[in-house]
């Protein structure tokens, strides 16, 4: 009986629910136009969730940027189907990037409502976290719209507390301390 071939750092398969097969994998070059071409998918709520703002579409820059993050200041996972990067559907983008002179990092997450629901989110930021922490940062945080309850219940569920509110931008910053617990 042979092992299981194992798989490169930071890829894992993930089963939802529903029984649809993931891979979580880093964001590659080649996502940039699955990425793209799912965004017309993404209804205006989700979109202006994750950018908080409203966005037709996603430009080839923007995508551009976001296929090639920094590796050694920003870290970007996708949970896609198990297909070669570039044929690949992506479900999910989940990213976290240093924060110049601070020992903070900053997340966004992104769930396609197709998918969402069934635990995605939660492992994504769990990741985020972890590799935060891998980095011996102090803190993750994010800024999430006060109408995104999903967000909110999900980030305190997993630790995070709520810093700033009511400033009257609808904004809501959420953060994990690091050097507690789980």
């Amino acid at each position: 009986m042979t092992a299981p071939k194992r798989l490169p750092p930071w890829h894992e398969h993930f089963r939802l629910p529903s029984g649809r097969e993931l891979l979580i994998r880093p964001i590659r070059p080649e996502d940039a136009g699955p990425i793209q071409g799912a965004f017309g998918l993404l209804g205006p709520e989700e979109i202006r969730h994750r950018f908080l703002y409203a966005l037709k579409e996603l430009s080839p820059e923007m995508a551009q940027r976001l296929t090639h993050p920094d590796p050694n200041t920003e870290f970007a996972l996708v949970a896609a189907e198990p297909l070669p990067p570039g044929e690949a559907l992506v479900g999910a983008v989940a990213r976290a990037a240093l924060v110049p002179r601070t020992r903070d990092a900053e997340f966004a997450i992104l769930v396609s409502h197709f998918i969402a629901g069934q635990g995605l989110g939660r492992h994504l930021m769990r990741k985020l976290a972890k590799w935060a922490r891998s980095k011996k940062l102090d803190r993750l945080y994010g800024d999430v719209l006060d109408t995104n309850l999903p967000m909110l219940a999900l980030a305190q569920s997993l630790g995070f507390k709520r810093v700033r509110e009511g400033d009257g931008s609808g904004l809501v910053r959420v953060v994990l301390d690091l050097n507690e617990g789980p």
